[in-house]
This record gives C-alpha cells, sequence and structure tokens, in this order.
C-alpha cells in the first residue's frame, strides 16, 4: 500500500471518530503527497514520498521557531500536526549510528584524522548515505565535533 492510500484511510478514520485536528494534518499531508505526483506526472516512489514527508515536517518545525511565544493556538496546531507527521516519517539516525556511518567514509576516504579542510570531501560522500535518514544539521555538527 503507498503511504497516498495509507494516509487517505488514517484520514478517513479520523473523520468518522471526529478528530477534526488529525484529519486537517493528514489532508495536509494528502495534499502535499498528490501535487509532488501531479509534478511528477506519475506515481511517487518511496523515496519522494519520504522526501515530501520530511519537508513538510521541516516546514511545520520553520513555522513552530517563527511563531511568537504569544500565539498558543498556532504553537498548538504546529505541534499536533507534527505530531501526526511524524507517524509517517522514517526512524532516523541516531548521533552513535551517525558517527559510525561517518567512520565508514573516513576509512574509505583514506582519513584517519579529520581536518576542516577535509569536511567538505566527507560530506560530499557522506550525504548520499545518510539523505531521509538523519538530519543534515544533525550530520553536520557530528562531523564538526569529530575534527581537530
Amino acid at each position: 500500500m503507498s503511504k497516498i492510500e495509507e494516509i487517505r484511510n488514517a484520514m478517513v478514520a479520523a473523520m468518522k471518530s471526529g478528530d477534526k485536528e488529525r484529519k486537517a494534518a493528514l489532508s495536509f499531508l494528502l495534499s502535499a503527497l498528490k501535487n509532488k505526483a501531479i509534478d511528477k506526472r506519475g506515481d511517487l516512489t518511496e523515496e519522494e514520498e519520504t522526501q515530501v514527508i520530511l519537508r513538510e515536517i521541516k516546514q511545520t518545525k520553520e513555522t513552530l521557531d517563527m511563531t511568537p511565544k504569544d500565539r498558543t493556538d498556532i504553537i498548538d496546531e504546529c505541534n499536533k500536526r507534527l505530531a501526526v507527521l511524524e507517524e509517517y516519517a522514517p526512524q532516523m539516525m541516531g548521533p552513535d549510528e551517525i558517527k559510525t556511518v561517518i567512520k565508514e567514509v573516513l576509512s574509505g576516504l583514506g582519513i584517519d584524522v579529520p581536518t576542516p579542510k577535509d569536511k567538505g570531501r566527507i560530506m560530499k560522500e557522506l550525504m548520499p548515505r545518510v539523505k531521509g535518514k538523519a538530519d543534515g544539521k544533525l550530520v553536520s555538527q557530528t562531523v564538526a565535533d569529530m575534527m581537530e
């Protein structure tokens, strides 16, 4: 079952149970997935579906960060939407898993002790391996922490 069908079924269940916030978040995600499929003029691959979901999570987090603290209605709505979106996002890698992949990349590149000069080469090799599986900021920070 594709994500679109899965989300559509979950949206119907949310409508039947009367959960308006969940239904709205699922509807929002469903429209983003459908728009991407229309733009592509075909069915989405699992990776493309994941990219859409992660983009929606990122945009919701940005909205949450920019919202003034006194606008609790928007903050609550964003938090509820994030909870629903994260149900459909893939499990992200933790710092330990990222370090393991970084060490594999370093050994592949023949780098014993990374320096700031090597960061570009490391990131170029590393990012395709962790794309969609780890937060880019966390990956970059982890690489920076491992440098001397």
